[in-house]
């Protein structure tokens, strides 16, 4: 392929339909167990083959995600290239839609969207361990989006079910523009007392429809809500804002925050909701959609996004 023509792929916003974290392990990190989804919008990410490695960033987020050594793009391509001498690159754009810090896994998305653009360009089939592990070194997120299909991860995010087959679930994202670092989240959590089902992939592989695994997740937490409040009081608010829209199913934060979803009877209940709330919250990032695959959207025709 030319070198002057760019390869493109999407980064999906990563959702955490659940999150429990299971405990703290020795060495810093935390257990978790999630079943994440993904949803029709996210970033874009090309590559334009050649010598040498680059990337320029451009988009609404553009600033608070950096284009220099620290953007998880820069780390992935350098792990692939440390596990394959000779290896391919080229100059990166990435255009930023998603907001940073936000619990979306936006730089992950990225970093993932980036593996699969060096695995097209040199040839490398996508279940090539080395990507895996690429990934793997990137970042905890990053393995989980190097396919973007819901499955529940556990461990540090390494350890990943099957792909499952979600049917589509129409969402509102909001984020309230506050950024919100996962490690700080992470710091605050206690554990709870409360016990819920486990989050497992044979028994949500059996559910027969949309209605079964809303009440599947209804029996379900994000453990770092509690922790992501106390951080950010915002987080509060939109999830209250949530909680009074017509057709809302259930209302959740993704990952560490800052970013919280509803899900809803309709995608026209979903439409209707990011709306109103674009209007009443101007300065809320606010996006209709749906969770599922990263191609679920096209079932639901979404047309305001």
């Amino acid at each position: 392929m030319s070198a002057t023509v760019p390869l493109v792929e999407s980064a999906p916003a990563k959702v955490n339909l659940t999150l429990r974290v299971l405990g703290r392990r020795a060495d810093g990190y935390h257990e978790i167990e999630s079943l994440v989804a993904f949803a029709g919008l996210g970033d874009g990410v090309s590559l334009s083959p050649g010598a040498g490695l680059a990337l320029t960033v451009r988009g609404p987020s553009a600033g608070q995600a950096g284009g220099g050594e620290d953007n998880l793009v820069f780390k992935a391509a350098r792990a692939l290239a440390t596990r394959l001498p000779g290896i391919h690159l080229g100059a990166f754009a990435l255009d930023k839609q998603l907001p940073v810090a936000a619990g979306l896994g936006g730089g992950s998305a990225d970093a993932a969207a980036a593996l699969r653009l060096l695995a097209r360009a040199n040839g490398l089939a996508l279940d090539d361990p080395r990507l895996f592990e690429a990934a793997r070194e990137t970042g905890a997120d990053v393995p989980v989006c190097l396919d973007p299909m819901p499955r529940v991860m556990r461990g540090i995010g390494e350890i990943l079910s099957e792909p499952l087959d979600l049917p589509p679930l129409p969402a509102v994202l909001v984020n309230p523009g506050v950024a919100l670092a996962t490690k700080l989240v992470f710091a605050g959590w206690t554990p709870a007392v409360a016990e819920y089902d486990p989050c497992d992939p044979a028994a949500i592989a059996k559910l027969t429809g949309r209605e079964d695994l809303l009440q599947f997740l209804m029996r379900q937490p994000n453990d770092l809500e509690f922790s992501a409040i106390a951080l950010a009081p915002a987080v509060a608010e939109v999830l209250h804002a949530l909680r009074g829209l017509p057709g809302r199913r259930l209302t959740r934060m993704s990952g560490s925050g800052a970013t919280c979803f509803a899900l809803f009877a309709s995608a026209a209940h979903a439409i209707e909701a990011a709306n109103a709330l674009r209007a009443k919250y101007p300065h809320w990032w606010v996006r209709a959609t749906a969770l599922g695959g990263a191609q679920a959207q096209h079932s639901l025709n979404f047309a305001d996004r």
